[in-house]
């Protein structure tokens, strides 16, 4: 069953089962974290008696080539073993697209047919964000990334070419 949690709501046993799946999917890199890098503005899960899957849902503004513009981010996208290929994780990210219904795009860090099929497309701007290691903040830079997908969800386009500044760090 899909429910949507507002991140000031979440309980306990809620964030120790995210914190399991997402350790489950993703093997040393959340630390037991709840969250990669940032808690996200809101939690989408799939429960079936306990959480079997998981999108971070991020709303925030970002500099597009100059421009401030809103974006919805997805993160943390998780779905354990047993549960996968049965369409959960697209409808956990169609509801969150449908979300921010004042977002210009929807924006993630990844690469896999999901997010091709949700309508996502690569974009290969320089990106400006703040690094973070784990939990810990490093330096402002900029520089490429093979993994930026957008969505268009408004009427404007996205800039070709141009700094796509996260104004923080990455989703």
């Amino acid at each position: 069953m899909l429910e949507m949690i507002h991140e000031q709501d979440l309980s306990g046993s809620d964030e120790d089962q995210i914190a399991r799946l997402l350790e489950d999917c993703f093997p040393s890199e959340y630390d037991g974290r709840s969250f990669f890098q940032q808690r996200p503005h809101c939690r989408l899960i799939w429960r079936d008696t306990r959480i079997v899957a998981h999108v971070g849902v991020f709303y925030r503004a970002v500099r597009l080539d100059g421009t401030l513009s809103n974006v919805l981010g997805i993160g943390d996208v998780a779905t354990g073993p047993k549960y996968r290929r049965q369409g959960i994780a697209t409808k956990l990210i169609d509801q969150a697209l449908a979300a921010a219904p004042r977002a210009d795009f929807a924006m993630l860090f990844g690469r896999r047919k999901l997010y091709d099929r949700a309508g996502f497309v690569s974009v290969s701007n320089p990106i400006r964000h703040t690094v973070m290691m784990g939990s810990k903040t490093g330096e402002s830079v900029t520089e490429s990334n093979e993994f930026l997908m957008i969505k268009q969800l408004r009427q404007r386009s996205w800039p070709s070419k141009g700094t796509v500044d996260l104004l923080g760090q990455m989703m």
